[in-house]
């Protein structure tokens, strides 16, 4: 009989146990979601860059090779997101008077200072980690990467052309990583071609930004009030001729036969294509969207690949 009392209560106990099981296990998903989205995973395509040692030095049968590719990528993905949370921990306040970056989790307060703080020295360990058994080389260039990325949160990213100019840096560092962690040579025309290209997205992004600060639509970051939309056009067609030059100068030497000439017109079209968007559309603030987004580029971009792809089996 006093079993059949107590039953009740204890099923009401071990109710409230599954209840808060249930609102615990939904904390740590909400959380690891809030963490994810901080990271910014649509970002890191940009270290997709990696690849390119190994593509382009023809090596796609060694399966060695490419595990220490894949290591390399999953190190600058893991460097970049901690990069980008100390970031959003320094700019905290600014974001939050920006209609798109308040939403992000450390701005909107959804994820703690403290808490983005010990993920970002998690991520940092873990890229160090994944470099560390592919050589001195990519121990060197990840602390320089480390280094760009922490100087340009910290200083310069407020200093006009130097924030442009190291942002280009990253991306060249990203190439020479990519070659350096499957140890062969890279093409410094390629490598130049990689700094400009992203030098030309840079810019761009600015001109982006500066065109949204002078509609009033955000406020805009400090370093807008040193560039002027006239002077950001004319760096950006500098650079654009530049891209175009060294990519030609680069397929003239990338292959015995200069077979890669023929992807030349696909270049030109893609540097075309992005900068009509940019002037006529007034696009550019996120070049990693525009690039995913706009259907002509993507066209381009997928020729470029697969005729790349061809002259590299070919010859």
């Amino acid at each position: 009989m006093s079993r059949l009392r107590l039953q009740p209560h204890y099923d009401r106990i071990v109710a409230i146990d599954l209840r808060a099981d249930s609102v615990e296990k939904a904390a740590r998903e909400h959380t690891a979601r809030v963490v994810f989205t901080a990271m910014r995973p649509h970002q890191w395509t940009k270290n997709l860059l990696v690849f390119a040692g190994i593509i382009f030095a023809a090596k796609l049968d060694d399966p060695t090779r490419w595990l220490e590719a894949v290591a390399c990528f999953g190190a600058y993905c893991a460097a970049s997101s901690a990069a980008y949370l100390l970031n959003d921990v320094r700019d905290r306040e600014a974001d939050r008077a920006h209609p798109g970056k308040r939403n992000r989790p450390i701005a909107s307060g959804e994820l703690g200072v403290r808490t983005a703080l010990w993920v970002a020295a998690i991520l940092a360990l873990l890229a160090l980690g994944l470099v560390v058994p592919l050589g001195l080389k990519s121990i060197v260039l990840l602390l320089a990467f480390a280094a760009a990325q922490v100087a340009y949160t910290i200083g310069f990213k407020h200093v006009a052309i130097v924030d442009v100019l190291l942002i280009a840096i990253l991306f060249v560092i990203r190439a020479a990583a990519g070659a350096a962690a499957v140890h062969v040579v890279i093409s410094p025309w390629l490598l130049l071609c990689t700094g400009l290209l992203a030098l030309f997205l840079a810019l761009a992004k600015r001109r982006g930004e500066l065109v949204l600060a002078e509609r009033n639509e955000t406020p805009g970051r400090p370093v807008l009030k040193s560039y002027t939309v006239v002077a950001l056009d004319q760096l950006i067609t500098i650079v654009a001729a530049a891209t175009i030059v060294a990519y030609c100068l680069y397929t003239f030497s990338a292959r015995e036969s200069s077979v890669m000439m023929v992807t030349i017109p696909f270049v030109v079209f893609g540097v075309f294509r992005y900068l009509l968007l940019v002037q006529r559309q007034d696009a550019g603030e996120e070049p990693d969207r525009l690039l995913l987004t706009d259907r002509p580029i993507q066209l381009c971009i997928a020729a470029w690949v697969l005729t790349c792809a061809v002259v590299l089996v070919v010859t």
